[in-house]
């Protein structure tokens, strides 16, 4: 969908009080995002359908969007058509990594997540969406053999390094997580912290939701471990520290493939090469970290 058919649909939903113009958003990688106002309130309008290469199905981001809602920690959801979500708007500052860092904010981001983690499930509809971020990345491995990638020979080194943090991650027990915890999905609007973008939410141990934050935002070690001692209310121990650890590398690896297969299949205006390179070299500055500590 080009931005002026994106900007076409946007305006011509049933939701509106009246005519609208709807104004575009920076930021999305993966939709187009508008803002809305219909005369008796504003909107976040994102407009992008199912994304197969990607495992995005709207349905499963409508359906956690109102569970997170629900839970207190999210946007209400306004409206949904085909491809499109409608969220009330919420104003507010959109957090950088340094916000994330903060440590008067990494207290209120663990409260938000602990409260996700424990009552999310209960509102969740319909069927159950599922995120294993190593499932995601053996995904990735296949639809990049079949794409004949320009990385393709770094390919099997990646999928085995996978394997291995597989195997140091050992069970786990799903709760309802978020699994996109990059800082501009975090809004505080003066008194409260939101969470928002929830296409990839879905089951996951809450480990993936802290290492997720931690490696995402450069969260150092001693900013990691707070917050995981505030979400799973309890201390880290080693075998918690091990295990962070491994899921901070595979989420560092699973967007820097993401990003791999965006190079080929979006159609967005976003530098997706130097988006891997970034994401690939902090990975392996990662994986030697956790190896070389054991």
């Amino acid at each position: 969908m080009t931005p002026d058919e994106a900007v076409a649909r946007a305006a011509g939903l049933p939701c509106w009080n009246g005519p609208v113009t709807p104004r575009p958003i920076e930021g999305g990688i993966t939709n187009l995002n508008f803002r809305v106002d219909d005369g008796t309130d504003s909107f976040l309008v994102r407009v992008g359908g199912n994304i197969p290469v990607h495992g995005i199905r709207r349905t499963y981001e409508t359906a956690c969007s109102r569970a997170a809602h629900a839970t207190g920690i999210a946007p209400e959801v306004h409206f949904t058509a085909k491809g499109v979500l409608v969220v009330r708007w919420i104003e507010g500052h959109t957090f950088g990594d340094s916000d994330v860092r903060d440590p008067r904010n990494l207290e209120r981001i663990a409260d938000l997540l602990a409260r996700l983690h424990r009552d999310g499930a209960r509102h969740l509809r319909g069927r159950a969406p599922f995120f294993w971020v190593f499932h995601v990345i053996r995904d990735y491995g296949h639809r990049l053999h079949d794409d004949r990638h320009r990385l393709l020979a770094e390919v099997p080194h990646l999928l085995g390094a996978a394997q291995d943090l597989e195997a140091a991650v050992g069970p786990i027990s799903p709760v309802l997580c978020h699994n996109d915890l990059l800082a501009a999905n975090f809004l505080d609007d003066g008194e409260r912290l939101w969470l928002v973008d929830w296409e990839y939410a879905g089951y996951n141990t809450a480990l993936f939701d802290i290492a997720n934050l931690a490696s995402n935002s450069h969260l150092d070690t001693v900013g990691r471990e707070r917050v995981a001692e505030l979400v799973l209310d309890q201390p880290v121990t080693d075998e918690v520290r091990r295990r962070l650890g491994a899921l901070a590398c595979a989420s560092l690896l699973r967007e820097a493939m993401w990003s791999m297969v965006q190079e080929t299949h979006s159609s967005l205006d976003v530098d997706y090469v130097a988006y891997t390179a970034d994401y690939l070299d902090r990975f392996n500055g990662s994986l030697a970290a956790w190896r070389r500590n054991g």
